[in-house]
């Protein structure tokens, strides 16, 4: 199970009102796969059957405070794949691990246009890119944290974070310990301005790795978008620019550019997108983004969770759109992407990658997904493809 709440945190959540005199809401979700992976460096293949459960209580004690608790299960039927627990080492890698822990834990204050949030909670920042709760996978990252955000107009939203710990989609099954949970003294610092379709935003990412040291990383950035619509405004893009430097105790010394460019552009029957993403690396080490939703990023097949050395040129294509509105159970969605990965040193060939998936809705509370990730590798890695199929159910929303 992931490391205790802190007790202040416990402590206050027993001091609250009781359900029979607080609002008491139950939540719920559940998600089935099947997860098939080939990857040439392996001669067997890796299957996985796995379930997670989810159920939560959530307090409303006062109409300005609240409470959540949730627990998190995943079992396996078909186990046939390394999960990072020490069995099946001569199999590829599915980040799924059987596992049972408490998975969000906090205390919610609001009051108008301010928001304060401590303990075990979920945090996802703009796109992901650099701090995100890896929803993709079976057992999510979580954060022990202090959060807080403030509007102080309906286009501006101000939001600082204190990070005490993350814990990791390995759960604490884990053979390595670093892939359980890390040690933070983290700052994350996030200002957004909307008007329309326009979005402007800045962030800085102050994060120290207590664990290792190496990890402990400094990220300025600014990021601007502009929401493409059929018809309206066709035209799109979003627009990043970031520097990484080293952090804290950091013993390494390095300064590494991040840039996003996506221009796209909607239709009525899909929504093209054309993007460029640069991470930079000087061979000998590269920009990283270790608490990101990695899988949302530079292909599916999860060959550059770990930026290389020589850093990561992603240059993309994508299409994604509905098909049958009519449906009264929704319409179906779908996505198309091809990606070319270079190195940012070198310029070498890593390889390429078609991604597809096709998502189909058969109510409020259902959906299904079949989705497949082909890599094929030039330098870097080799050939994977990978084949997901799902489904997955939710209670109500509140």
């Amino acid at each position: 199970m992931r490391s205790a709440i802190p007790p202040a945190i416990l402590l206050s959540m027993l001091s609250l009102p009781c359900a029979a005199q607080a609002p008491l809401d139950v939540e719920w979700n559940a998600r089935l796969r099947h997860e098939s992976v080939s990857d040439d460096a392996f001669v067997r293949d890796a299957q996985a059957a796995t379930l997670r459960v989810r159920a939560g209580l959530r307090w409303t004690a006062t109409p300005h405070l609240t409470a959540f608790v949730e627990g998190e299960a995943v079992g396996a039927a078909i186990d046939d794949y390394n999960a990072g627990t020490g069995a099946h080492n001569d199999r590829p890698a599915v980040g799924d691990p059987e596992s049972a822990e408490i998975n969000q834990a906090w205390l919610r204050w609001r009051n108008g246009t301010v928001e304060a949030t401590a303990g075990r909670q979920r945090l996802a920042f703009d796109n992901q890119r650099w701090l995100g709760n890896v929803g993709w996978r079976q057992n999510e990252q979580t954060f022990d944290a202090v959060s807080l955000q403030w509007q102080p107009s309906t286009s501006t939203t101000l939001r600082y974070v204190w990070l005490d710990r993350a814990h990791r989609v390995a759960s604490d099954r884990a053979v390595d310990p670093l892939a359980r949970e890390r040690r933070l003294d983290g700052h994350a610092l996030n200002a957004a301005w909307t008007r329309g379709p326009h979005r402007l935003g800045g962030y800085a990412y102050l994060i120290e790795d207590e664990d290792v040291a190496a990890a402990s990383t400094r990220t300025v950035g600014a990021r601007y978008a502009l929401a493409s619509a059929a018809g309206t405004r066709p035209f799109g893009a979003t627009l990043e620019w970031a520097r990484q430097r080293d952090h804290a105790a950091n013993p390494l010394r390095f300064s590494h550019a991040y840039w996003l460019v996506e221009p796209a552009w909607a239709t009525r029957y899909a929504t093209l997108r054309a993007g460029w993403e640069h991470l930079g690396g000087n061979g000998r080490h590269a920009l990283q983004t270790p608490l990101a939703t990695l899988h949302t990023f530079n292909g599916w097949a999860d060959k550059f969770t770990l930026t290389p050395a020589a850093g990561l040129e992603d240059r993309y294509l994508a299409a994604t759109g509905n098909l049958a509105r009519a449906r009264a159970q929704g319409p179906l969605e779908w996505t198309v992407a091809w990606h070319a990965y270079r190195a940012d040193v070198g310029g070498a060939r890593y390889g390429r990658e078609w991604n597809a998936s096709l998502g189909l809705p058969f109510g409020p509370r259902w959906r299904a997904l079949a989705k497949v990730a082909d890599y094929r590798a030039a330098t870097y890695a080799r050939d994977t493809t990978k084949l997901w199929l799902q489904l997955e159910w939710a209670s109500p929303a509140k």
